[in-house]
């Protein structure tokens, strides 16, 4: 057998001693298999968790009408924490409907209505006026165009009586005619857009179970 014939197997023998020794250590593989690795996870698309600081932050539902910290923000918390039902947000709806409702009301002398939203004093003074506008024979004529502002002036609460009051800022549109016993015009005008100021207190007391508040105060 010649040198090179030798060499030959020799190589051979070498390169099967390497292949068996690296499936010893390798293993076999069939087909496809996932790789071994951890694969890194995808972000996350849920919101980042927010700390709860102690106490929480301010109350959208007080600082979106007035300052948190002002005596009138203080005495809300106060009522919020009384009667957990109590929403200054929802307060404030109820308080523009009131208004267009009373305001037509009286307009229109129907004291029926104003009774059961009015406190005893603020009755008298609307009926008074009423009751006058009718010895003079005045009908008045009044159609409510809208509520162009609505704006939470104070609040205070009596921690004794649990009562709450708040005074809301508003300014009203209409048109309003008074008209005599003959049908002249004696004040407004038909085509006369009026804007009312006023600033009306209500008052409820948080702890009863009615859940209506009364007109206690009114000013222009």
């Amino acid at each position: 057998m010649g040198s090179q014939m030798i060499q030959i197997i020799i190589l051979a023998a070498i390169a099967l001693f390497l292949v068996l020794r690296l499936r010893s250590v390798l293993g076999t593989r069939e087909g496809y298999e996932k790789p071994t690795e951890n694969l890194p996870k995808p972000a996350s698309r849920e919101r980042p968790a927010f700390d709860v600081i102690e106490g929480g932050g301010p109350d959208r539902d007080i600082s979106d009408f007035i300052e948190p910290d002002s005596d009138a923000g203080k005495a809300l918390a106060e009522m919020k924490r009384v009667d957990r039902s109590f929403t200054v947000a929802q307060f404030t709806h109820g308080a523009r409907q009131a208004y267009e409702m009373l305001v037509m009301a009286y307009e229109k002398g129907d004291l029926d209505t104003l009774r059961p939203f009015l406190s005893p004093e603020v009755f008298e003074s609307f009926e008074a006026a009423i009751k006058e506008r009718e010895a003079k024979g005045y009908v008045v004529e009044a159609n409510f165009q809208g509520v162009s502002e609505v704006k939470l002036a104070d609040a205070r609460f009596d921690p004794a009586t649990g009562e709450g009051e708040i005074a809301m800022r508003f300014l009203g549109e209409l048109t309003s005619v008074v008209r005599d016993a003959e049908g002249r015009i004696v004040e407004g005008s038909p085509t006369e857009l009026r804007r009312q100021r006023d600033i009306w207190t209500f008052s409820r007391v948080m702890t009863s179970d009615n859940p209506n508040w009364l007109l206690t105060g009114t000013a222009g």
